[in-house]
């Protein structure tokens, strides 16, 4: 899907304001209110935009360890197991891999004692082969999207520019 300047604009001001109403998204962007609405549903429809709720900080609700666990799974289970994994809360997210493992979520625990816990939990599901576990020290890049959407809106920009230059010079 093609996000162009406007639509860059918008996604940054989302980014930037979540909070505000789409009739001050408006005002802020110059646009009608039924333009800025259209845009919206057409980037929701598209699945660029996934969501509207809060981000909430793990560490916040007492679960201030993140690790990562991969997880290595017998060939051919790899549903089953992401289905079982899917009813542990601390996980908190699960994606098929390459590499060294199957799968890699993101826990999140109380403390290392919790951790341990909830990998002894995963290493007895049916299919689970074994796991190999990371502990995150710090955060070094906090998730973000901003300046991914600037990056494509920038390329959005100079392929118009191109466009436009080709079309002048006809």
């Amino acid at each position: 899907m093609a996000v162009d300047a406007l639509d860059t604009r918008i996604l940054r001001l989302l980014l930037e304001q979540p909070r505000t109403s789409v009739r001050e998204y408006a005002r802020i962007l110059g646009i009608a209110r039924g333009t800025l609405q259209a845009r919206l549903d057409r980037l929701e429809r598209d699945g660029v935009i996934t969501g509207s709720g809060p981000d909430l900080s793990p560490a916040a609700l007492g679960h201030p360890v993140l690790a990562f666990v991969h997880v290595e799974v017998t060939q051919g289970h790899l549903d089953e197991v992401g289905d079982a994994l899917a009813a542990v809360p601390e996980i908190i997210e699960a994606f098929s891999i390459t590499g060294g493992g199957d799968l890699l979520t993101r826990v999140a625990a109380r403390d290392n004692a919790h951790l341990e816990d909830v990998i002894q939990h995963l290493i007895q599901v049916p299919g689970v082969v074994r796991t190999r576990t990371e502990v995150a020290l710090r955060e070094r890049v906090a998730y973000r999207l901003l300046p991914l959407v600037e990056s494509v809106g920038a390329a959005a920009d100079a392929k118009d520019r191109r466009r436009q230059a080709a079309s002048d010079i006809r």
